[in-house]
């Protein structure tokens, strides 16, 4: 290891060991690492083609992949030698490590579970290939001034990317805008504007090496470069145009779409990786003789929400017009090659695309529409939905009906799935919708965020659990055993020392790490209600506030993550709670008690260090809101009890650690819906509450903005009018569940053992079972057993296909 360090230091990084940076070592490890997985990779990718497989095509607008290199060293069984051989030439490992900045490729829980997703497949040995965007810049880079939120363009990719292969082999033409015209009887569409999709491909290694998948992302790049003719003229700008507009499809996440330019580019988007995917998905098969009638056996190509829900027409386009199927069995193939993971209940939340946009950008898969909507309604005579309404296409019912199999990621998500947002289409396709409960992979969020936990259940149970996470039940003896509950109780309080200490190396933040470390961490939304848990500490401070000398347990509440650019109320919520931490952690009379923190810039790695060290994991969203969460599984894992509402996968979380072992609060879906029907059910909470009545007087009075009285005054009439997420209602019950908390933490016995038990009974919460799940209800597909490897295998990188 240490030579092949080495020999990537000077051949390939043209440097030396006087003049490398921790930069250049990284790569250097990188490439060295990398070396030690490419035959795995070779060696399953030609095993899928000699069996002639079956393969998963996972289609998602994000892949949260985080940093891959501890990810390959983990799985590849290297941690002894690349800790050895970096030690040996004088560099710190966990430095080394950490120079590796996170691939800015997703947002929050649809990105994660994207990635847990792609590992898990590949420890599985399921063949599949993940298809997104390779943006220049992700979503943005988060950072806070007078505590408002800042986004600056994210900058990953300015230097060498060391996972990644460019496939210059693999490209094609994209096109946007033009007109469809009648040739020879078939329907043609002449694109206007057009971009190339360039492939760039990732290994993603399983555990043990026993197989690696391919991760595949598409840049956008011009069909024609730099115009000299113009340069010469002087047109310097307008030379560089079309590098420009092709860049910009694959530059940012997410762009803001409340103009309607932003709109168009995000609808570019999708269509981008959606359609490039699809036509590699077609090339492959024939690269590998299958006809195409052969598609569904060949292929499940799973839609991640529906951002691809576009996939549906664009494949029924491909195989009919451009392969000449008849249309009725282009739609009847193409369904039976597609699935859709629903993501929301929120029926503003389903993406809708006006017409309008969509004739002008896709004006043939505008037609199509219209034909599988009708096709639709002739199966369905007594159908009460469409797929266009008031002008609008409906991507999450599209998804729908061009789907075989529909699934929830929760059992209760399943459930009101099927009462609220699909009702209709449930009815008409009884079968259709399945549950598939998230999960995560306990090799990135156990064993390589946790070293110190993960070598104490090895110790107890063995390390059976890596890869089968269930194993975990083996625990349960150990819950009554003092000594093991010494040792994880020490476990944790040591993650919280580092912790404390990057806190305040990091951020001049001082925290007392035998303080409750109360963490919620996720993208800032109203259902999500961050607001409802700052309320609670305005409300505790007041208290301590009034009697200093009470028997008050200390906490630190941390909060992270990032409102959408064009959320207007989500970003005054993230200056709330910096203003109120502002004015709290510098309390002399409260902040040894009780300290607010908001961390910038959340990101995979920044849950890395969160999770392990935390005490308290606050899943608070208003029922019936969260499909299903996975933060809440990663925080349960290790050994955060949790303090939240019957939403989402906390259902699940409750009924398999235990009622006694979760903080339960709040009204149910069934509830919400009710209490939205009292008239002014906020103003009256808020009467029947003093607390939630005087935290929410401080913020409306300028306590926490004296030189601005008036700079919340749009949450606060949120919150004492409309209250759709119903925070007000459910106040109460939230600061009782959270005395009841404080009551466990006082007792650190009975703290110790209640989290010890969420670790030993949270295995079912694996990303491999989950995996497991669809591959029997959804794809259709058997794992393959682990190829033989041998180096070297076919040294062409180009045999990935």
């Amino acid at each position: 290891m240490r030579d092949a360090i080495m020999r990537h230091l000077t051949y390939e990084l043209g440097t030396d060991t006087e003049h490398a940076t921790l930069q250049d070592w990284r790569i250097a490890l990188s490439l060295a690492v990398r070396d030690r997985l490419m035959d795995r990779w070779f060696a399953a990718a030609n095993a899928t083609r000699k069996a002639k497989a079956k393969r998963v095509y996972y289609l998602s607008m994000e892949f949260l992949i985080g940093r891959l290199l501890e990810d390959a060293i983990v799985n590849l069984r290297l941690n002894e030698q690349a800790c050895t051989a970096l030690k040996d030439l004088g560099l710190s490992p966990e430095a080394v490590l950490l120079d590796e900045p996170d691939a800015a490729l997703g947002n929050g829980g649809l990105g994660r579970l994207a990635a847990c997703f792609m590992e898990s497949m590949s420890t599985i040995g399921c063949p599949a290939v993940g298809y997104g965007i390779r943006y220049e810049h992700g979503l943005f880079r988060q950072s806070f001034v007078d505590g408002r939120q800042i986004e600056t363009a994210e900058d990953w990719l300015n230097q060498y990317h060391a996972w990644e292969f460019q496939r210059r082999d693999v490209q094609f033409r994209m096109s946007f805008g033009g007109e469809v015209v009648e040739e020879n009887g078939k329907s043609v569409w002449h694109g206007e504007q057009a971009v190339i999709a360039a492939a760039f491909d990732t290994p993603i290694i399983g555990w043990n090496g026993r197989w690696a998948n391919t991760l595949r992302l598409w840049s956008a790049q011009p069909v024609q470069g730099f115009d000299l003719e113009r340069f010469n003229r002087g047109e310097y700008a307008a030379a560089a145009e079309g590098e420009a507009l092709a860049r910009t499809i694959s530059r940012v996440l997410y762009p803001d779409d409340t103009t309607e330019q932003g709109k168009e580019l995000r609808l570019k988007q999708e269509y981008f990786f959606t359609a490039a995917s699809l036509r590699d998905i077609l090339r492959r098969l024939k690269l590998e003789g299958g006809a195409l009638a052969d598609l569904p056996k060949k292929a499940a190509i799973q839609l991640n929400d529906t951002h691809p829900a576009i996939a549906g027409p664009e494949l029924v386009r491909l195989l009919h017009d451009e392969n000449g199927m008849p249309l009725d069995e282009a739609i009847v193939t193409a369904r039976g090659c597609l699935s859709y993971t629903n993501h929301t209940l929120m029926p503003e939340a389903l993406e809708r695309w006006s017409e309008d946009l969509m004739t002008r950008l896709l004006p043939r898969h505008m037609q199509l529409i219209e034909r599988i909507d009708a096709a639709h309604a002739v199966k369905q005579p007594d159908r009460k939905v469409t797929l266009r309404e008031n002008g609008e296409v409906k991507m999450g019912e599209l998804a729908f009906v061009m789907a075989h199999k529909v699934n929830g990621v929760s059992a209760l998500h399943t459930e009101l799935m099927k009462q609220t947002v699909f009702a209709e289409l449930h009815r008409l396709h009884p079968d259709r919708i399945v549950n598939e409960t998230n999960g995560v992979t306990p090799r990135r969020w156990v064993l390589s965020a946790n070293p110190r936990l993960s070598r104490l259940i090895t110790a107890t149970i063995g390390e059976g659990w890596v890869d089968d996470l269930e194993q975990l039940e083996k625990l349960e003896p150990s819950l009554t055993d003092p000594a093991f509950l010494d040792t994880y109780a020490a476990a944790k309080r040591d993650n919280k020392v580092d912790l404390s200490n990057w806190l305040a190396t990091a951020h001049d933040v001082k925290v007392d790490p035998e303080a409750m470390f109360d963490v919620q961490i996720k993208r800032i939304h109203e259902y999500k209600r961050q607001h409802l848990n700052i309320l609670e500490a305005i409300a505790l401070w007041q208290d301590i506030k009034a009697n200093p000398n009470g028997n008050w347990v200390p906490r630190v509440k941390i909060f992270a993550g990032k409102a959408a650019p064009g959320y207007v109320f989500a970003k005054e919520i993230i200056r709330l709670i910096n203003d109120v931490a502002a004015l709290i952690n510098n309390d002399p009379d409260t902040n040894r008690y009780l300290k607010v923190v908001f961390l910038p810039n959340y990101n995979v790695s920044l849950a890395e260090r969160l999770i392990p060290a935390s005490d308290l994991s606050e899943q608070i969203s208003t029922a019936g809101k969260e499909a299903s969460g996975t933060g809440n599984m990663k925080f349960a894992l290790n050994g955060a009890l949790t303090i939240g509402t019957l939403d989402g996968a906390n259902v699940e979380i409750r009924e398999r650690v235990g009622a006694r072992n979760f903080f339960l609060f709040g009204m149910t879906a069934d509830e919400v819906v009710a209490r939205r029907e009292i008239e002014d059910h906020a103003r009256k909470a808020i009467a029947a509450d003093p607390r939630l009545a005087d935290a929410l007087k401080a913020i409306s009075q300028g306590v926490f903005s004296p030189r601005d009285r008036h700079r919340f005054r749009g949450v606060v009439a949120n919150l004492t009018g409309h209250d759709y997420f119903l925070v007000c209602s459910d106040f109460t019950a939230y600061w009782d569940a959270q005395r009841r908390v404080d009551a466990a933490f006082a007792d650190p016995d009975a703290w110790r053992r209640m989290a010890a038990c969420n670790t030993a009974r949270s295995g079912w919460f694996s990303s491999d079972r989950t995996i497991r799940g669809y591959m029997a209800d959804v794809w259709n597909i058997d794992p393959l057993p682990e190829p033989e490897t041998q180096a070297p295998l076919q040294s062409s990188a180009a045999r990935l296909g």
